[in-house]
């Protein structure tokens, strides 16, 4: 129910943006594109997916531009136009169409919903110091239908030449394709403009030229991240550089089952499905997160775990026998992992000290447990972003920077056999496909853990998002789906393995490995809003593991065979329904 509120805040604040932009007289010289109205007739200099100039509708002359997002295309078209380095540019557009967007690449960007009519967009970029040409692309989202544009104008200091497309655009979309213990296999989609073949490059090595959209880099050391990145090249020189990232494989493993069954269990409250004792706890649960460590005050860092009250659970065991009981679990291949935060624990390591605080109270109760590993799951105002905080990939507001820098102080200090997962609400992941906190004028907390994903996604065994008390969430389909049934959880986890854009930042937000993703459910109708029934349940499974019975949606990130599994608030309130979810999807996940 957000959504809505969400995107009206951001469409009134876009709405006061454009007005400004209006009544402002312009600050650079004319438009450095010859064709804006595509009165010639042809899409070219653009490099366009499908797309056509026509003659209805028009905002101006005669011409527009048509394009097509169908159910695996967004329609980009996309032109490189000659800048000048340090340069400040103004990019604009006229639309038509639903969720249409425009912008630079490794620049501004911006959108607009559903205008009957044509409605401007604009943005501003600006270029580097040694930049001397820019790729900028219009395009519409996946499975959105038509759009159109017209009168596109970049505005600013014309590069040298000042002609149109002059050097390939940047290559689209790279991506790691395959990896072994010494080399790393990278792909992406052709460049804008003519290509004579692309350059890889890492720091420290020799480029590697193809003239094809792949490459594969060896002599790599095992269990390593390396940065890389492509350029397109042709006669008149080089194109802008997509980067991506990639980790060789041979790294040890933590231990997790590779179909696993996670659950919460309340282990300092009871929560009115009662207290359940480790011991009780039936062996086909994979890996048990207790519930919950909380600070002492939502600043401190400093996190606090004990056992249910007596008076609130007259069955507790005492801590000796809780110990010796995770002992025997693990003696079992089981991990038992402290999990902080939950619905009320406000977690929020606002300052260095605060984050040092975390980093050793934590350290303390995993050593005096035994345990295995950290759950975070930090909800309500725990993570958020100041205003102009728009880069995941280097975020700056301190609760999420100081959070960053606890968790890689953690996974070093206890090594690879440390399991670290996380279980955010979508509102925190998925949502920031749309709106993101830190460049929107919504709520500021909407992809607040995208950053912190990112950065851990080396350290990562598992992410199991809450596929439950959630609003509406749009998909990489454009079309906006529901909890409860087969298709949220096919849609909300294609979007973790496939990569998303982050909202208006420009951003691409990269998928994750298909071993570390999992989804989470209520185990009961009681648990949680949005139970869905085991067969809907399996139906997701399906799908997302074979490709089979997605009910009409098409992954855009492939099958993923090797799902890490699922997860579940929680174990006592299973164990209150008589264990439906343990039975019905522990076999369900050992015959997949």
């Amino acid at each position: 129910m957000r959504r809505p509120r969400l995107l009206a805040s951001l469409l009134a604040a876009a709405a006061v943006l454009l007005a400004g932009a209006l009544s402002a007289s312009p600050a650079q010289a004319a438009n450095l594109l010859a064709d804006p109205g595509f009165e010639s007739g042809t899409v070219a200099p653009w490099n366009c997916d499908g797309g056509q100039v026509v003659s209805s509708p028009v905002r101006s002359g005669t011409k527009a531009l048509k394009g097509t997002a169908g159910s695996a295309s967004t329609g980009r078209c996309a032109l490189t136009v000659p800048v000048q380095p340090g340069g400040t540019y103004t990019l604009s557009a006229w639309v038509r169409g639903s969720y249409v967007y425009l912008g630079a690449t490794g620049g501004g960007s911006t959108w607009t919903g559903s205008p009957a009519s044509y409605a401007q967009l604009s943005t501003t970029f600006t270029t580097g110091a040694s930049q001397t040409t820019a790729e900028v692309y219009v395009h519409g989202w996946y499975g959105q239908g038509d759009f159109w544009v017209d009168d596109v104008v970049v505005d600013g200091p014309p590069g040298e030449g000042g002609g149109e497309g002059s050097v390939p655009g940047a290559p689209g979309s790279p991506r790691v394709a395959q990896t072994t213990e010494t080399s790393v296999s990278l792909a992406w989609n052709a460049a804008s403009g003519d290509v004579d073949g692309y350059t890889v490059r890492r720091a420290g090595a020799a480029d590697v030229a193809v003239t094809g959209t792949s490459a594969t880099i060896s002599g790599l050391s095992a269990c390593t991240t390396y940065e890389f990145t492509v350029t397109a090249r042709n006669a008149e020189g080089e194109g802008p550089a997509a980067a991506v990232s990639g980790r060789t494989a041979g790294c040890t493993g933590s231990g997790l089952a590779d179909r696993a069954l996670i659950g919460y269990l309340h282990t300092s409250f009871a929560n009115g499905s009662g207290y359940l004792r480790m011991d009780d706890v039936p062996s086909e649960w994979d890996v048990i997160n207790l519930a919950f460590g909380e600070p002492t005050t939502p600043t401190s860092g400093d996190i606090r775990f004990s056992l249910c009250p007596v008076a609130e659970c007259p069955n507790v065991e005492t801590k000796a026998q809780f110990i010796a009981a995770i002992d025997r679990k693990q003696a079992e291949g089981k991990k038992v992992l402290l999990s902080i935060g939950g619905q009320n624990g406000l977690v929020q390591l606002t300052t260095t000290a605060a984050r040092d605080a975390f980093v050793n109270s934590v350290g303390a109760i995993i050593d005096e447990y035994g345990l295995d590993g950290l759950d975070v799951d930090l909800e309500g105002h725990s993570l958020y972003f100041n205003a102009g905080d728009g880069d995941f990939r280097n975020p700056t507001t301190p609760v999420i920077v100081n959070l960053i820098s606890a968790l890689k102080s953690l996974t070093a200090e206890y090594g690879d056999d440390f399991v670290l997962s996380m279980a955010p609400e979508t509102f925190f992941v998925q949502v920031g496909h749309q709106f993101y906190g830190g460049t929107s004028a919504g709520d500021n907390r909407t992809g607040s853990y995208l950053p912190v994903i990112h950065a851990l996604r080396d350290q990562l065994d598992v992410l199991h998002v809450q596929d439950y008390n959630s609003g509406p969430v749009m998909g990489l389909d454009g079309q906006y789906h529901n909890m409860g049934g087969a298709d949220f959880h096919i849609a909300m986890t294609d979007m973790l393995k496939a990569g998303f854009q982050v909202a208006n930042t420009g951003r691409f937000f990269p998928g994750l490995r298909e071993d570390q993703i999992a989804f989470g459910l209520p185990a009961a109708v009681s648990a949680g809003n949005g139970y869905t029934q085991p067969a809907q349940v399996h139906q997701a499974l399906d799908c997302l593991t074979s490709g089979a019975d997605c009910g009409g949606y098409t992954l855009r990130g492939g099958a993923s065979p090797g799902l890490r599994g699922l997860m579940t608030w929680s174990i006592n309130w299973d164990e209150y329904y008589g264990w439906e979810f343990m039975e019905s999807h522990r076999p369900y996940l050992d015959a997949l």
